[in-house]
């Protein structure tokens, strides 16, 4: 065997051929090549992101939130601190003192216009003054949640932007802020509190006293129990205007439809304290009187109170007749309504969209209730909606219920409309087709 650095007696014939030239070892070890390049591009490293923290201080007010969150998540991610200018605040109190209530940046940081963002935060301030640390304000922590919910940003990005000192500190801010909004504006639900607006709201659908559209969404979130492509569910109430009129969240997927509504707080409302839906009946113009209800998924069940479609696999063909498809239409539409207020939130809130960690199921339930109790006050406050989600968003959909029976009362009620939707139909045909017109 060749020994390097020696001879040997029992060399191998090839090695006796080709000697190697005998080195003197010194007991050192020569230092690796690859420890000797990283320790000649640290210095260039550090002095990059020395160069890229100064150009972030004095050019992050000009920058796209994406460019922004690129550079940033950049910095935050480097073992060392990238060195800033020293003349600047925070990335927040700068821009809030360089902007004006016509600026339109704030939209695209925060979702809001400027007035809009000092409502909130005078609203939500005396919860805030409590529970965030005393060297914290509560326009920087209300900001930095916003911005983290409407771009999904990790708590390193916003302690950087919103010099928050620590990503810990960052957390408690953003949940802190979670907590006062879900306090403060759980009135924003208002299944119970203007009945009229929310029965006009449906006119254009042609469905007489109805109280609002029941459906659900998926968010995704990480966790053994609800398998690799689990998700929680969230069953919501929306009106004409896609408004959240009530919400129940943090659902499993694993859940059945039935199953979620039936432990609701709705439920127990409507069917055990008969607090839910119980406003005046309404006239149809053959007579007919129905009392208030709900447009519910096909996943559901069919109640007085809540009506589902009419299931085509279930009945004869000659048998749905012009009133079962309008109903079914008109259903539709309603349903429509769902898909896009659960669109608008996740548009706007970015975060939402996230596959979430497992030790966060817990508080992501909270935190979905948050983003759409803030699509409700912006709805209030008359901020634009988003609308790069209509049209192409549609939840998923979950399983028809298979339930053997209908409810009679249901029954009955829902082909009273039916029959109301193909007068109306034939009413309105009728006008069009009037000569002279």
């Amino acid at each position: 065997m060749a020994i390097i650095g020696g001879s040997s007696d029992n060399a191998s014939p090839a090695a006796s051929k080709t000697p190697k030239p005998a080195t003197k070892s010194t007991g050192k070890r020569k230092p690796r090549k690859g420890k000797t390049q990283n320790a000649q591009l640290l210095p260039l490293l550090e002095s990059a992101a020395s160069v890229t923290g100064k150009f972030m201080s004095l050019n992050d007010l000009h920058l796209l939130p994406s460019q922004f969150l690129s550079i940033e998540s950049l910095l935050s991610s480097l073992p060392f601190s990238a060195p800033q200018s020293p003349l600047t605040q925070s990335f927040f109190h700068r821009f809030l003192s360089s902007s004006d209530e016509l600026d339109t940046r704030w939209y695209d940081f925060f979702r809001m216009s400027k007035p809009t963002f000092c409502q909130l935060v005078s609203l939500l301030s005396p919860s805030l003054l409590t529970s965030l640390p005393p060297s914290m304000s509560p326009d920087s922590a209300v900001a930095a949640t916003l911005f983290r919910l409407a771009h999904g940003a990790s708590y390193k990005v916003v302690t950087r932007a919103f010099g928050l000192g620590t990503s810990e500190t960052a957390c408690v801010a953003f949940y802190s802020v979670c907590k006062a909004v879900n306090e403060k504006f759980g009135n924003l639900f208002e299944l119970r509190r203007d009945w009229e607006r929310i029965v006009n709201g449906f006119v254009w659908i042609s469905l007489p006293n109805c109280c609002g559209v029941l459906g659900f969404g998926k968010f995704g979130i990480d966790s053994k129990l609800l398998g690799i492509d689990g998700s929680l569910i969230v069953q919501a109430l929306i009106d004409a205007q896609g408004r959240f009129l009530d919400i129940s969240a943090g659902w499993p997927s694993s859940m059945e439809a039935e199953s979620i509504l039936r432990q609701t707080k709705l439920y127990m409302d409507v069917e055990e304290s008969r607090e839910g839906i119980n406003g005046s009946c309404y006239e149809l113009c053959d007579g007919n009187q129905i009392p208030q209800y709900i447009i519910g998924d096909s996943c559901l069940p069919l109640l007085p109170w809540l009506l589902t479609p009419y299931r085509t696999s279930s009945i004869r063909e000659e048998s749905f007749n012009s009133g079962k498809r309008e109903f079914n239409a008109a259903h539709k539409r309603a349903m429509g309504l769902v898909d896009t207020a659960f669109g608008r939130v996740k548009a706007r809130w970015k975060l939402l969209g996230r596959r979430w960690k497992e030790e966060c199921v817990e508080c992501f339930p909270f935190v979905i209730v948050m983003a759409c109790l803030l699509h409700n006050f912006l709805i209030k406050c008359s901020e634009p909606l988003p609308e790069d989600c209509v049209g192409w968003f549609k939840e998923e959909q979950l399983a028809v219920f298979n339930g053997e029976t209908d409810d009679e009362s249901g029954c009955r009620i829902r082909d009273s409309i039916a029959e109301h939707l193909s007068l109306v139909v034939v009413i309105m045909g009728w006008r069009s087709n009037r000569p002279g017109r």
